[in-house]
């Protein structure tokens, strides 16, 4: 699973959002960045996480916060995804998995005893400087904000 670390420099990305705009990580230099990797958009506990980021992005960005969510999903999907749950961040499209597997994220899963891959719940706080300053391991969707607020104290 996630072999970096905290206080590591976070891999470099590049990827296209769901306006089909390109976004690397060198577009955050100078700022700090959450960024949060899910399964599937539109499941419930991804709706949960993405929405509870929502509710909280103003006081996210006020305390300095860019958000980018990253998942498997097409471009397209994506865009339904911000549409409909009113998302006013960034949601990469990573159909090819290559941002997920620099960040450590892709591998094997288990649902009801069969095993499959996918895109394990993890979210990176980056700092200004391109070093990951936070990992969490299976964030609690329902209070993901307050979670990376208290923990970056």
């Amino acid at each position: 699973m996630v072999a970096l670390k905290e206080g590591q420099k976070a891999p470099a990305f590049k990827g296209v959002d769901q306006n089909g705009k390109k976004v690397s990580l060198t577009d955050f230099k100078g700022k700090w960045l959450i960024l949060y990797f899910y399964p599937r958009s539109f499941t419930p506990t991804c709706t949960v996480e993405a929405c509870n980021l929502r509710d909280n992005y103003s006081m996210l960005r006020k305390k300095g916060f860019e958000i980018v969510g990253v998942s498997g999903d097409e471009e397209s999907v994506q865009k339904k995804f911000e549409e409909k749950h009113e998302l006013p961040f960034t949601l990469l499209a990573d159909a090819d998995h290559k941002i997920c597997e620099a960040y450590g994220v892709w591998g094997k899963k288990k649902l009801y005893g069969k095993e499959y891959m996918g895109i394990h719940r993890t979210t990176f706080v980056i700092d200004d400087k391109g070093v990951i300053n936070k990992i969490f391991l299976k964030p609690k969707s329902n209070v993901h904000a307050q979670e990376i607020i208290e923990a970056l104290k």
